[in-house]
């Protein structure tokens, strides 16, 4: 029996960089727009539970909003840079999801920003 079989640790090197290249191969045939919507999902997301909008957010100890405020500001920048490349309807829904992303941080905070100086507000103008 040989010790070097492709489930071994001595073959796994070949496979590894035989999935890298496949990973590369991948990502090249993804669009810019579905990479940036994707990244712009994931950032809603996470500031979505940030933000508490999660089932049971606060007694999972999953609000917070500095948190929250960092991950509205990369949505907001992302998504006004991209804007223009990215077309009206995939746009509007993302600047849709911001707005409500930025309308439930100022609701969940004690003291809320003064108008435009909210998370996200100096790409995106005050949302009040």
């Amino acid at each position: 029996m040989s010790t070097d079989s492709p489930t071994s640790p001595a073959g796994d090197q070949p496979n590894a960089a035989d999935d890298v290249a496949q990973a590369t191969r991948d990502i090249a045939d993804v669009n810019a727009v579905e990479v940036i919507t994707t990244a712009a999902v994931h950032l809603m997301s996470a500031a979505a539970v940030k933000c508490g909008l999660a089932e049971d957010a606060d007694s999972q100890g999953h609000l917070d909003l500095d948190e929250a405020r960092k991950l509205i500001n990369a949505l907001a920048a992302l998504v006004t840079a991209s804007a223009p490349d990215l077309g009206n309807q995939h746009a509007r829904s993302l600047r849709d999801g911001l707005k409500s992303l930025q309308l439930a941080f100022r609701e969940a905070s004690v003291y809320p920003d003064a108008p435009g100086e909210g998370p996200g507000e100096k790409f995106t103008g005050s949302v009040v």
